[in-house]
């Protein structure tokens, strides 16, 4: 039996419709479309319902035949998601209240999708993870209300079955797939002490000697949780926004792996810089990290969180596998000009590098054989469209949204696993009239005091880094090694720092180079500042050997009370400049 072909949802300021897929990539007839604006569209988990409001209603149709399965007179929703099963449709609409009702709606609404019922209605004031999260059969959903994680069971949600409570919990990450659940707890750190993320099955929550893994951490305003899909670890991503060192204005980020066997670690990344991506391989025993200043570095871990393969360096800011995890893509979207790098994850054999300029959505289709790239508003409210590639790099199919109107959003119907088989990769470029965009070597960027001379092998605008094995066998580095390449990278990074007029980096970045430091023309002021900056670095590591448990001697003990004075000092002579 042939496999099914997979629709698209196209929503936009003229209306919202569905497309199939390759190979017609054509309207769909069974599906009318609707022409009035819907502010949000989604499909079910398994692909067989969609639904949409617009304003009016919200409405779910079968997507096989177009017939309607339920309507709801809802003309203030903005949000719908659906339950694994298909038997609950949570919608959410904007928290309000008035003088007649100072106490608002309970905006968050439960409906059975059999009889149209209203099951529950829940105060939901943020949109922020304002759906519950549902166990794969349904047996259990959660949601985060004042602190608490709140689990219900069988959809019976009247009556709360468990709590895990602990003190400021601010986000959690439910595992996929069935009973038995798991669940990864966040809580951010106050007054000194570290943040922590902690993972528990369900329903044992007895208290921190209950949990499955526990890591803890400084440096932390915000963290992304991320499980893989066989739940059996979790990488979080722990940003701060502002970066003490000043080496970046867009924050600081480390990475950490807990996994439910216990086992916890910060994964080393070689090179300084923001983490931009983090993504898992379906096979769950890798994940792809994209990090480090542009040219940005690309590594496949696996989970020792050892480097399997490092991709070398490049304009990229994304990693997306295909579903069958047989293909990566590496991307640079934003910021960036929207080069692809497709990679054979079996050979780690590059496949192509196609381009899609001003790309702000990129989505795999469930065949593994096909990718969605488009230009949405309000990200970029011109040159809107979207495309459909075959992953060789061939466009197979290309609309343009008309002037005057906006795309707001494309969407793949998703398919239960093993729909789709794993087919061998191919190298040569899929057949189409639209035909490749496989882009051209861009010349580097020359400033313009070194433009019309002739190149020399003394002048180089970045580092570049080659791919690299690095599986067992093959040559690898330790973790010395690693700390030892970290401390290079800083101390190049300080020289270019004094050498703005030398190195200049392209516009079309995402993340600038370091920015010179100030001085303040007194080399004996420079030198405390540096001094004190020091002290503080030592301060920061003794207060993560104390958050891992180590037992603090008497005179690091008294260091550590000197960072407020330090800061104080710190602040004052720079103040001072």
């Amino acid at each position: 039996m042939a496999p099914p072909i997979p629709h698209l949802a196209v929503r936009g300021s003229d209306g919202t419709f569905l497309m199939r897929g390759p190979p017609n990539c054509e309207e769909s007839e069974t599906f009318p479309r609707d022409a009035r604006q819907s502010k949000y569209a989604t499909f079910s988990k398994d692909g067989t319902l969609f639904g949409w409001c617009n304003g009016e209603k919200v409405n779910v149709v079968q997507v096989s035949g177009g017939d309607l399965v339920k309507s709801f007179d809802l003309p203030k929703a903005t949000m719908l998601e659906f339950s694994p099963q298909n038997k609950v449709l949570a919608t959410w609409k904007l928290y309000t209240k008035t003088q007649d009702n100072p106490q608002g709606e309970a905006n968050l609404q439960l409906w059975d999708l059999q009889t149209g019922a209203c099951i529950k209605a829940f105060y939901q004031k943020k949109a922020q993870g304002w759906c519950p999260s549902w166990a794969e059969d349904e047996s259990i959903a959660v949601r985060c209300v004042n602190n608490e994680l709140h689990f219900f069971e069988n959809n019976n949600f009247e009556t709360i079955a468990n709590k895990l409570h602990l003190q400021k919990v601010s986000e959690f990450a439910l595992s996929s797939g069935n009973q038995p659940s798991k669940v990864a707890v966040y809580v951010p750190g106050s007054k000194g002490s570290p943040s922590f993320v902690r993972l528990y099955q369900y329903p044992n929550f007895g208290g921190p000697t209950s949990a499955l893994a526990n890591k803890s951490f400084f440096k932390a305003d915000r963290v992304t949780m991320l499980w893989n899909k066989r739940a059996s670890a979790v990488l979080v991503t722990a940003s701060t926004e502002v970066d003490k060192t000043g080496a970046s204005y867009y924050g600081e980020q480390t990475l950490h792996y807990l996994a439910t066997n216990g086992e916890s670690a910060v994964v080393q990344l070689p090179k300084n810089g923001p983490i931009y991506d983090v993504s898992w391989s379906p096979n769950s025993s890798e994940f792809c990290v994209v990090y480090g200043f542009m040219p940005a570095k690309a590594t496949v871990f696996n989970l020792k969180c050892d480097p399997l393969f490092d991709f070398g360096t490049g304009p990229r800011n994304a990693a997306f596998y295909s579903p069958q995890g047989h293909i990566l893509v590496l991307a640079g979207f934003g910021n960036l000009r929207g080069q692809m790098e497709v990679w054979d994850t079996k050979k780690y054999k590059l496949v192509s590098k196609p381009q899609a300029a001003d790309t702000t959505f990129f989505s795999w289709c469930p065949d593994g054989e096909h990718i969605v790239t488009a230009t949405c508003s309000p990200r970029l409210r011109v040159s809107n469209g979207y495309k459909i590639w075959h992953y060789t790099g061939t466009v197979l199919y290309k609309q343009d949204t008309p002037g005057g109107k906006e795309l707001w959003e494309v969407l793949w119907q998703p398919f239960p696993s093993r729909t789709f088989p794993e087919k061998p990769v191919k190298y040569q470029a899929a057949v189409s009239e639209l035909g490749s965009t496989e882009s051209k070597p861009a010349q580097a960027y020359r400033p313009p005091a070194l433009r019309n001379k002739p190149e020399t092998s003394s002048y180089k605008l970045h580092e570049e880094e080659p791919p690299q094995n690095m599986k067992p066998g093959e040559k690898s580095m330790s973790k010395t090694a690693l700390k030892n390449q970290k401390k290079r990278e800083a101390k190049k990074a300080a020289k270019q720092e004094n050498k703005p007029d030398e190195e200049t980096t392209q516009v079309s970045e995402l993340v600038p180079s370091s920015h010179a430091p100030v001085t303040s023309g007194d080399p004996e002021n420079d030198k405390k500042i540096k001094n004190i900056k020091k002290k503080l670095k030592a301060i920061e590591e003794l207060k993560e050997q104390q958050a891992a448990g180590k037992q603090m001697q008497k005179n690091q003990l008294e260091k550590m009370q000197k960072e407020a004075q330090l800061l104080k000092e710190l602040e004052e002579l720079e103040l001072g400049q």
